[in-house]
């Protein structure tokens, strides 16, 4: 039985190029911050990927110390620029921060401990997949010092509009330090920090056909100048000081690889996926389903849907049966037992919640798979509605 792959915004198929790179940097073993010949070759080899990754953001030429920091994941990623911008200046204890109500669990997390040490965030409304810029004005005062919002839900698909509500916080006070979760954004569509007015960037590899336990933070050469974030995890003075820890070489090396890749094919990708997403939706409308499809733009590998009075797992369970793969969300929240705050945010209910599958499309996926994710689709839900009935 063919197995087909559609869980793509969980993780994502390890590609060649990634693959080779890490057997490859498997033969070199010496650590990148010793001082003898082997630990050069570790770390030249380790700024060689540094300058991939970075190439994959728009950025070329010389880097600035800081400006790429690798992590062990998104989540990391999420936590130095959040906790470490709080942290980093003793004024800002108490002060606001602005977020979204349907942030991943990386940054919704981080927002709530700050809220427990006396910090206050504003979550701003995503109703319908939009982000409510007018309660973001309103939002806006002299106590805010940093505003986190991610590029691309996880859930929904939908795009927010970053780059003019980072734009607005910046023309408010230029020293606001403006954070976006990129992960699911990174190489789906175009996007660079000059052109989000974003100081902190968090992005992962395994979203882009690279290896797990791999994440990376932008930060601005203005952000760094401002000294606007201080290290979360102490030790070794590793990665310019900002994230001690002997680093993930090979996951390092395979993280380059695949951003490499990734970028050289963004036009050929975004638009197969886009062509994809539309043809995918178009045979799900014949279905008894409800699309939940973002008012504003949407990325093009994220399709959300709401079945006939069939709970998700079930679902799941259904379609896995015959080698079909999906989600019934974030897989990082699959553990869960709340109902998904990015789609109560969205404006379903929680009966819908419970209801809700995500399709998310991959560079390897086919019209073929599309048409037997409908093939299946179809009789499970005549079947399980009936059982249900």
């Amino acid at each position: 039985m063919k197995q087909i792959y559609l869980d793509n915004s969980a993780t994502t198929p390890l590609s060649s190029a990634a693959k080779q790179a890490m057997c490859e940097a498997m033969e070199i073993y010496g650590n990148p911050s010793s001082l003898h010949t082997l630990g050069k070759e570790a770390h030249d080899l380790l700024e060689k990927s540094r300058k991939r990754v970075a190439a994959s953001l728009g950025l070329r030429g010389t880097l600035s110390a800081g400006q790429l920091t690798f992590t062990s994941c998104g989540s990391e990623s999420d936590n130095l620029a959040i906790l470490g911008t709080a942290y980093a200046k003793p004024r800002r204890k108490g002060g606001r921060i602005i977020t979204t109500d349907s942030e991943h669990a990386g940054v919704e997390s981080a927002m709530r401990a700050l809220e427990k040490d006396g910090f206050e965030v504003v979550r701003i409304s995503t109703r319908n997949g939009v982000l409510d810029l007018d309660q973001l004005e309103a939002a806006l005062n002299n106590r805010v010092f940093l505003i986190s919002m991610m590029t691309v839900n996880n859930e929904t698909g939908a795009m927010y509009d970053v780059a003019t509500a980072f734009a607005m916080a910046k023309a408010k006070d230029p020293n606001i330090v403006t954070h976006t979760d990129a992960v699911q954004g990174y190489l789906k569509c175009r996007l660079s920090p000059a052109a989000l007015h974003a100081d902190l960037v968090t992005v992962s590899a395994h979203k882009i056909h690279g290896p797990k336990g791999v994440g990376a933070l932008y930060a601005s050469p203005e952000a760094l100048k401002r000294r606007d974030f201080v290290p979360t995890l102490l030790g070794g003075g590793q990665e310019n000081g900002f994230r001690s820890g002997t680093e993930n070489l090979i996951g390092i090396v395979g993280f380059g690889a695949a951003a490499e890749q990734g970028y050289a094919s963004l036009a050929t990708d975004l638009s197969r996926m886009t062509e994809l997403r539309d043809d995918t939706r178009q045979k799900l409308s014949a279905l008894p389903i409800t699309l939940n499809l973002p008012a504003g733009k949407c990325a093009p590998h994220i399709i959300n849907l709401t079945l006939p009075d069939i709970r998700s797992e079930t679902m799941l369970h259904a379609l896995s049966q015959d080698g079909i793969y999906i989600s019934n969300g974030s897989a990082c929240s699959s553990h869960s037992h709340s109902l998904s705050s990015a789609l109560t945010a969205f404006g379903l209910t929680p009966a819908q919640i419970e209801c809700s599958i995500r399709i998310s499309l991959g560079t390897q996926n086919t019209k073929d798979d599309i048409d037997a994710l409908v093939a299946s689709l179809e009789p499970a839900i005549a079947r399980l509605v009936k059982i249900h009935r």
